[in-house]
């Protein structure tokens, strides 16, 4: 009630004032013929009632409550996309070995072994091969799907253009891309089509 009532006290003079109520411009006679004293003139604006300011509420720093920081999200998403675009990225002249080179600092050893057997894979290379494919990628995070302790799951589309015998075509696909935290280091060690889940 205090605080209403102070609130009050310091609006009546500026509603006085706006109604023509305000000090009139000469004293007024009182019953005795003198004119009445005032202690103080009576203010011609309404002091704020909100003249002190108000703090602006800082916003929430998120990563307090998550296991990661923003350097290592940003370090993790860094190596998920330099990734993503490797790994579409090939030339029916290089060796399985050469393929993964890119994606050694990238990630685990046994991704990148696992990759080059694939890579190996008779009628793949064959095919590969036969028609001489060379292929450049890129590679964007749409979205972060689930992170654990030490661990991120990425949404990527990677964007490709694959050369062959018979001309050159775009394609594009997503990709559920799997991140853990390695010492320190974060390095993929999962690569599934998004819709499979990779969780």
């Amino acid at each position: 009630m205090l605080l209403g009532g102070t609130g009050a006290y310091l609006l009546i003079p500026g509603v006085r004032t706006a109604l023509g109520q305000g000090s009139p411009a000469s004293p007024q006679p009182t019953a005795s013929g003198h004119p009445s004293r005032s202690a103080a003139p009576v203010p011609t604006s309404a002091p704020s009632s909100s003249a002190a300011p108000t703090a602006t509420p800082s916003a929430p720093n998120i990563y307090a409550w998550l296991p990661f920081s923003q350097s290592d999200l940003a370090k993790a998403a860094g190596v998920t996309e330099a990734f993503g675009a490797a790994y579409d990225t090939f030339s029916y002249r290089e060796s399985a070995a050469a393929y993964v080179a890119p994606m050694r600092n990238l990630a685990t050893t046994e991704l990148t072994g696992s990759l080059a057997r694939g890579y190996s894979t008779l009628g793949v290379a064959s095919q590969r091969t036969k028609q001489k494919q060379v292929s450049t990628a890129t590679a964007v995070i749409n979205s972060l799907r689930s992170f654990g302790a030490s661990s991120l799951i990425f949404v990527v589309t990677i964007n490709q253009r694959l050369h062959t015998t018979q001309g050159s075509s775009p394609g594009s696909s997503q990709w559920a891309i799997t991140v853990v935290n390695n010492g320190g280091t974060w390095l993929v060690n999962d690569i599934e089509p998004a819709q499979a889940g990779n969780t």
